[in-house]
């Protein structure tokens, strides 16, 4: 019997989705990365697993291109909303969300952000809002855990940035012991934010979930715009609520590619 996946994006976020409700599908980081391979494998962002919960409707696994389980993807929760079709409440490694399907996308409630550096992590005590760390032309960077951590840097034109070059050596650095979600950002417009991202264990993405939710977060606490929040990634725009001692609102789209069958056993 074939193994059966969906090939799903959110804002060109990409992703092999893998329903293990019914019947289990072992899933190790060596597995997860070569199914992920976009030479050599099916090709995806994330490799996203399935399985039954009993804290929730659903448990969702996420496994970064690298093989790396990591403990939330916004974008990849809205293409679970859409394949449950319904409310639903969805377990994470990064805490329980709640999703509601719209019209070609989701709804998603996240937790609240935090701001403690120790839960961020980071190395050592530092202020998360204003830190005096700096990467090149990347300073005063702010530090946000939405579910998995982030750093966020404010900057005149998003696009100017070497990202591709600055991720990978932010990402690594040894201020941040589990590593960390690289976004820059720029104003552009009244409540609308330019963003960038490169994904921890990923990559420069077409579009971060999480990555505009903690961005909006920490433009709303250093006064650059106000709730709800437009974030323009490359794929596309998510829309951002969040107030002070609240939890964080993201909705956009959320697209089914197609449907396919393989065997896992091939991929080790």
């Amino acid at each position: 019997m074939a193994d059966r996946f969906t090939k799903m994006h959110g804002l060109g976020n990409d992703f092999v989705v893998i329903d293990a409700r019914a019947n289990s599908v072992e899933m190790t980081p060596a597995r997860a990365h070569a199914i992920a391979d976009r030479r050599h494998g099916i090709g995806c962002d994330q490799l996203i697993l399935l399985e039954p919960s009993s804290k929730a409707d659903v448990k969702m696994r996420i496994f970064n291109a690298d093989g790396s389980e990591v403990e939330a993807c916004g974008n990849a929760t809205r293409c679970v909303a859409t394949l449950i079709g319904k409310p639903a409440v969805i377990e994470t490694l990064g805490g329980m969300l709640r999703v509601t399907p719209a019209d070609g996308g989701a709804e998603v409630v996240l937790g609240e952000p935090v701001f403690d550096w120790e839960h961020i992590p980071l190395a050592m005590p530092m202020d998360t809002r204003d830190m005096p760390v700096a990467w090149d032309e990347l300073e005063h960077g702010a530090a946000v855990n939405v579910g998995n951590p982030h750093i966020i840097f404010f900057v005149p034109e998003a696009d100017a940035v070497a990202l591709g070059d600055l991720g990978p050596r932010i990402e690594t650095d040894p201020l941040f012991p589990e590593r960390v979600n690289v976004n820059v950002a720029s104003l552009d417009g009244e409540n609308q934010l330019q963003l960038r991202v490169w994904e921890r264990g990923v990559g420069l993405t077409q579009a971060c979930g999480t990555g505009a939710c903690a961005t909006a977060v920490a433009a709303i606490r250093a006064g650059i715009v106000k709730s709800p929040v437009t974030v323009s990634l490359p794929g596309g725009d998510l829309v951002i609520r969040w107030s002070p001692g609240e939890p964080i609102v993201m909705s956009g789209a959320a697209t089914r590619v197609f449907e396919g069958e393989t065997d896992w056993a091939q991929f080790g």
